[in-house]
């Protein structure tokens, strides 16, 4: 703890010292003698980023209502910080109590993204913790992890001792409770694993040892001891009105990526696109009441001081009732000054009508997300807008005064031809035309930026056995559109570097033998890989050179159906029959209907009744 006397001194030094200093509005801090157990809540990316996640908000105040647990946060300190602690050999420490990171009972990681790994293990190292679950002795902290890339938790299998898998606002408290009674008792850290494994969510990689053939190809996954499950069942908070939801947030004292309170109202989604894995990992659907979402509102307006409102979901207009909630909750934030955000509406005349009263005042920019450039393209991923949706929603805001508008589309989905591309090109022309019609050639305020991200196959989807193109043929089609889009005006097109997303793919389906290739890279000073300025894909390719691994057998490699995928013992609910179902409609460009119109069959009826 004397090191941390230091911080004084240190944080003139570095850019943005609230990043570490802690005591924000809201934030929770407990007198020792309450605390039976201290989890630190760490996010594998700076400040500004960790601070805006809503599931942050969510564990850390759920936690902290337990009166004999206390939830501390960990960021990843930007580089100006670490070079110091480093030198100074400071320990990375939480932010509440400034304790060291080694001190606490368990640290949990949430993976939002597969390019942060690199950083779990920089902060680990960061705070003298051993990198490998088996050289962590008895002294030292539990390291579990949860979120959307857990549900392949392999590549980090090595690593972490436990993953949460699905929604952790009532495992975590179950956990932390088991482990209270587990330190009393003074038994081995291996005890306490066996005991957690029958809860539903929990995965142990100790439990299991993945089974190669002579060629190093995935056959089987072994219980090591028969105790063990035979596959993991995600949690599903059934009832969300009942389900945990903070009254107040931690408000930050620098600006954070998005400077707002957030209400999550609905969980879930049914039009089963067939890229998505938030789409199936987070089935099936449930709603906040109306009532529920008005108190939380008004506690949170109240609480924060923030002077925006945002409705949280995949698809915000699928709430059921989302025109008496968004009517009263204008009343509310007009009357307190605060303005409303609607991310995630459909293109139709209630959305612009909602829209338009929102942002009376100032016109932000429309996003519009068709994916695809043709409707054969669209009904191969199963996208559910049209063309007429697109363009009358492009007249609808034109009409109402917008000029700025966001397009998204991925490149290299499965079956994609130039014409997929032609038709990206033909959408945006289509959309200038209608702008003209609509407005004045001499008003030159329209602005369409379209942005294409790469496709990348995901585990629990009906395209993880595709695979996604290689890094050439995604230059090809990127610089094949940049001329396209380069002889037409009010268009600016952005798309991803290509390297990033191979990365992507190749830590989001790769196995074990992943671990040894993250700690290679993480050695070579490999961190902070979602950061353009930062990511050395070089450093990549020999990490994977030295392990002896081609990395394309995970990214560019497609997968049969009868082949064994390193995530088949976490079951997600929806069934690995029913993807298959789904990646031959793809195939034969068939469309499914959205499940609220009637049952589908995912399979999820299995663990979670639908209503």
């Amino acid at each position: 703890m004397s090191k941390l006397n230091n911080l004084e001194k240190i944080l003139p030094k570095v850019e943005k010292p609230a990043r570490y200093i802690g005591g924000e509005i809201n934030a929770v801090v407990k007198k020792d003698a309450e605390i039976k157990a201290r989890f630190v809540f760490a996010f594998p990316d700076i400040y500004e980023i960790g601070m805006s996640h809503l599931g942050m908000q969510i564990l850390y105040h759920a936690l902290n209502a337990e009166n004999d647990i206390f939830c501390e946060r960990v960021f990843a300190p930007a580089q100006d910080m670490e070079s110091i602690m480093r030198e100074e050999n400071i320990p990375l420490f939480s932010l509440e109590t400034k304790t060291p990171l080694m001190d606490a009972d368990m640290i949990g990681f949430t993976l939002q993204y597969e390019l942060s790994y690199s950083n779990v293990i920089n902060m680990l190292n960061l705070a003298n913790i051993p990198l490998m679950c088996d050289e962590r002795k008895e002294a030292f902290p539990f390291i579990c992890a949860g979120g959307p890339c857990a549900f392949n938790p392999e590549p980090l299998g090595e690593i972490i001792d436990f993953f949460i898998l699905g929604e952790g606002e009532t495992v975590n408290i179950e956990i932390m409770k088991r482990y209270i009674l587990w330190k009393e008792t003074g038994r081995t850290k291996f005890e306490f694993l066996k005991e957690i494994s029958c809860i539903q969510g929990v995965y142990i990689p100790s439990l299991y040892k993945p089974r190669y053939d002579e060629h190093m190809k995935l056959i089987g996954m072994d219980k090591l001891y028969e105790w063990a499950p035979e596959k993991v069942t995600k949690k599903i908070e059934g009832d969300l009105d009942a389900a945990f939801f903070p009254e107040k947030f931690i408000v930050p004292f620098i600006d954070i990526v998005h400077n707002r309170a957030m209400v999550e109202i609905l969980r879930g989604c049914t039009r089963g696109c067939r890229f998505c894995q938030a789409g199936v990992i987070y089935r099936p659907v449930r709603e906040r009441s109306v009532e529920k979402i008005e108190e939380i509102t008004h506690q949170l307006i109240k609480n924060t001081g923030y002077e925006e409102m945002s409705l949280l979901s995949l698809s915000t207009s699928d709430y059921s009732k989302i025109e008496p909630l968004v009517s009263s909750l204008m009343e509310k934030c007009r009357n307190e000054n605060i303005s409303l955000s609607l991310p995630s509406l459909r293109l139709d005349s209630f959305s612009f009508k909602v829209l338009d009263e929102v942002q009376s005042v100032k016109k932000s920019g429309l996003t519009f997300a068709p994916e695809a450039g043709t409707q054969r393209l669209r009904n191969v991923i199963n996208k559910s807008i049209t063309e007429e949706d697109i363009f009358n929603g492009a007249e609808n805001a034109f009409k109402l005064g917008w000029g700025t508008i966001k397009l998204y589309f991925m490149i290299g989905l499965p079956t994609e031809t130039y014409d997929d591309l032609d038709g990206i090109v033909n959408i945006a022309k289509r959309i200038i035309d209608i702008y003209y019609k609509i407005q004045d050639k001499k008003n030159r305020k329209l602005k369409i930026t379209i942005s294409t991200s790469n496709f990348v196959p995901k585990p629990h989807t009906a395209f993880q056995w595709f695979p996604m193109d290689d890094m050439e043929t995604l230059s090809s089609k990127h610089q094949y559109l940049s001329e396209k889009f380069k002889k037409m005006k009010h268009i600016t097109f952005n798309y991803n570097d290509v390297r990033t997303s191979f990365l992507e793919a190749v830590l989001a389906r790769g196995d074990r033998r992943v671990n040894e290739v993250l700690i290679k890279a993480w050695k070579s000073g490999c961190k902070f890989d979602g950061w353009r300025e930062h990511f050395d894909f070089d450093k990549w390719q020999q990490a994977f050179n030295d392990v002896g691994i081609d990395p394309g057998v995970f990214s560019c490699e497609k997968w049969d159906y009868d082949d064994v995928l390193p995530w088949d013992h976490i079951d997600v609910g929806v069934t690995k029959e029913y993807l298959i179902s789904e990646n031959e409609k793809a195939y034969e460009e068939t469309f499914t209907d959205d499940c609220r119109n009637g049952c589908t069959d995912c399979g999820v009826n299995r663990i979670f009744e639908c209503k």
